[in-house]
């Protein structure tokens, strides 16, 4: 395999590099239930030895960001800032910023509630700034989503709200904010030379356009799946070949380090 421009570019100056990485499907493991999803086993040690390595690590997800930092065993990784609902919240050194709940939040979980009451399969997650339809567990989940798709596509639009479609998944949640507008906010801040951005769904589409747009060297990683196909600079087989990537990185900063 070729080594891409912004990995060489991270391996020669991981001071001025930003990690930027998604949470499901990415750091953790696709499951049924989004409340039982957990980091890859080999997650946090890795990301904690490459965290004291590059210039930042940040988590793009569209969970809330203290539930990732739980679900994730986040705490303990040297500078890590996690970016929850595309940006929208903030979590760095155990403090959590974050804006007003949208108003119309309330009134559209209880309209939910009602549009899939009657359809076998379907269950609402709860996620304090947004709200996500899931369908993984109906019978015809890809057929059950795209009959869900206009409904709750009126729902959003009369609410202010907007529609991020993925896996089995329809989130509503408040508009002007996405992984992409989030990760180059944050490039910006920390005056990155280089970035790598890593996920595996339609909502990290817009953080691999911005690592293109930026002008910075770097890399897009798809954690690849058999649900979705997306193209990238280099594809890995899910949370293991991230893990297994983000380990031969902090390996090879390492070894340049001590002159090998």
């Amino acid at each position: 395999m070729n080594t891409p421009d912004g990995l060489r570019a991270i391996l020669d100056d991981p001071a001025g590099a930003v990690i930027g990485l998604d949470f499901d499907g990415t750091l953790s493991p696709i499951v049924s239930d989004p409340a039982s999803a957990r980091i890859h086993p080999d997650g946090p040690a890795v990301l904690a030895r490459l965290g004291g390595l590059v210039g930042a690590i940040v988590v793009i997800t569209g969970r809330p960001a203290a539930t990732a930092v739980e679900y994730g065993s986040l705490a303990a990784v040297p500078g890590l800032v996690v970016l929850g609902h595309y940006g929208l919240e903030r979590w760095a050194a155990g403090t959590l910023t974050a804006p007003p709940v949208h108003p119309e939040l309330d009134r559209v979980r209880a309209e939910l509630d009602r549009l899939v009451s009657t359809v076998a399969g379907v269950r609402i997650e709860d996620k304090e700034r947004a709200v996500a339809v899931h369908t993984r567990q109906a019978a015809e989940p890809q057929a059950t989503l795209e009959a869900l798709r206009e409904p709750v596509a009126k729902l959003a639009a009369e609410a202010g709200l907007t529609v991020e479609p993925g896996k089995f998944v329809l989130e509503l949640r408040p508009p002007g904010m996405d992984k992409g507008v989030a990760l180059s906010a944050f490039l910006r801040e920390r005056a990155a030379r280089s970035v790598l951005f890593a996920g595996d769904d339609l909502g990290d589409l817009a953080a691999f356009a911005a690592v293109r747009a930026s002008g910075l060297p770097g890399v897009t990683v798809f954690s690849g799946s058999a649900e979705i196909s997306v193209a990238a600079d280099l594809v890995v087989d899910g949370p293991p070949g991230v893990m297994e990537l983000l380990g031969s990185i902090a390996d090879a900063i390492e070894r340049r380090a001590a002159g090998e």
